[in-house]
């Protein structure tokens, strides 16, 4: 786990702005600079006000129709189980909370917490652009409760009941790293959503906050958004079959005033619930008949924090599947541009999520799991990874750009993006950015609060004043099929 006060690994990606159609001979220069000059090559702006973008980039139609095959399977049921298995068994990221010890030692918890929980040695500030207080600071390394830790405590485990925050401290104070600055929460590591299986390894001192690991986080929770059951309970919820895969960006459970728990429940994409294809037809669910829904099952928090299971609707209309969706090209793009436009949320803050909780919450709609972070993904040996080091010159990066397929995985530090296709000599991506810059028509570097997820070309992209996003590629993964032999990375 990685410590947001030090440097976060789900930083924003670089700035970006400006274009229409470029000239052929803008093109033909393009192509024949290296990276680091071609993304300074000034260029006209766009109608949109984003460098190489129209209307017509902005539809996932439109990429679909440049396929040669958009409907060929790329991994089917079987080699995505296989993927899963070696990205468990292979990334270090991932947590397999089945196998944690019971009962859990001192020093196991207590390495867990410290990990993350690592008090900040810069300038903070709040929301009204004050530094925060010596004694606040001093307060939440208090709740904490290290020195609460027993020598040997039995493992408790648990689901989350309503999407939830994961923080670095058992705090909701928002605090940022300038004032004024208040999209980026150094507090906020991610968030969990319901039915979302977690280990119980400590709590905070005034019992209001657990500190838990899921599978591919280990943070602060609060515990009004956690129900304790059985081991069985839990770790079965996730395959009890028949089932229903959200393949919207989200969804949302039926409001209802009868049962406040499950009511207009936010629901992302890829959650995975059991669906109760036995529910007698005349009998109501939260005071409505079902036959217009689905009858799915969500786990809910009694008064004693203890699980039980409620039944919810979710509209036969609303964007839901009976199993997991073909992975597919054109899949892809559908579900990547389902979030267009959506407001970016680091540390899936704001109802949203950030850059690589934005393809990884893709990938899931298809069952492949992919790692949370940014730094994670791009060094996770469970994929096919093509790696750059600094010294990688554009007679490497160039091909690897030029031989992007869709769906791949394109990383810069901090960053990741989705390539979507290819066009005018261009790629371009789809990705969560809060950044963007480029060489508007006077060479000058324009700037673009983008916050959200938007398409871009690649190749223009500026990161800060150092040079394209070309020039800092770390690595690109893809999905393919692979023997379950291990990994190979490629150079």
């Amino acid at each position: 786990m990685k410590n947001p006060i030090a440097s976060s690994s789900r930083r924003p990606g670089p700035g970006r702005r400006g274009h229409r159609r470029w000239s052929p001979a803008v093109l033909l220069l393009a192509a024949l600079l290296p990276a680091s000059l071609a993304a300074r090559t000034p260029v006209p702006p766009a109608p949109t006000g984003v460098v190489g973008v129209t209307q017509a980039e902005l539809s996932a139609a439109h990429w679909i129709a440049r396929l040669p095959e958009p409907d060929r399977l790329i991994l089917d049921a079987s080699a995505i189980a296989a993927q899963n298995a070696r990205m468990r068994s292979q990334d270090r990221s991932i947590i397999d909370i089945a196998t944690l010890p019971d009962p859990l030692p001192a020093d196991f918890v207590r390495g867990k917490v410290q990990a993350l929980s690592v008090p900040p040695t810069r300038a903070l500030y709040g929301e009204d652009g004050r530094p925060v207080a010596a004694e606040d600071l001093v307060a939440m390394q208090h709740a904490i409760a290290l020195d609460a830790i027993a020598a040997a405590r039995p493992l408790r485990y648990g689901l989350v009941v309503h999407r939830a925050d994961l923080r670095a401290f058992p705090t909701r104070l928002r605090v940022f790293s300038t004032p004024g600055d208040t999209d980026i929460d150094r507090f906020q590591e991610s968030a969990l959503f319901p039915g979302d299986a977690v280990a119980v390894l400590h709590e905070s001192r005034d019992r209001q906050w657990l500190f838990i690991a899921s599978e591919r986080y280990a943070a602060w929770i609060e515990a009004r958004h956690v129900a304790l059951g059985t081991r069985a309970a839990v770790l079965g919820y996730a395959t009890r079959e028949p089932y229903l895969v959200v393949t919207g960006a989200t969804v949302r459970t039926t409001f209802t005033p009868d049962e406040p728990r499950v009511s207009a429940l936010q629901l992302d994409m890829g959650l995975r619930l059991p669906l109760r294809e036995d529910w007698p037809p005349m009998q109501l669910v939260n005071g409505q008949h079902p036959h217009a829904s689905h009858v799915v099952e969500l786990p809910v928090r009694q008064t004693d924090g203890s699980l039980a299971f409620a039944p919810a609707l979710i509209p036969k209309v609303a964007d839901v599947s009976d199993e997991y969706l073909p992975l597919t090209p054109a899949n892809l793009l559908r579900q990547s541009f389902k979030f267009l436009g959506e407001r970016y949320g680091w540390g899936h803050s704001y109802d949203a999520r950030d850059c690589s909780g934005f393809v990884s919450e893709i990938y899931r709609s298809f069952g492949v799991l992919v790692p949370r972070n940014t730094r994670d993904q791009a060094i996770s040996p469970a994929l096919d990874r093509i790696g750059f080091s600094p010294d990688d010159g554009i007679d490497k990066r160039k091909p690897a750009v030029r031989g992007l397929q869709v769906g791949d995985l394109v990383y810069i530090p901090g960053h990741v993006m989705m390539a979507i296709g290819h066009q005018d000599g261009m790629a371009y991506m789809i990705h969560d950015t809060n950044g963007g810059s480029w060489a508007g028509a006077d060479g000058q570097r324009v700037r673009a609060g983008l916050n959200g997820v938007s398409v871009t070309p690649l190749e223009p992209m500026l990161f800060g004043d150092n040079g394209g996003y070309v020039d800092h590629m770390t690595s690109i993964q893809r999905m393919r099929p692979r023997s379950s032999e291990g990994s190979k990375t490629r150079p």
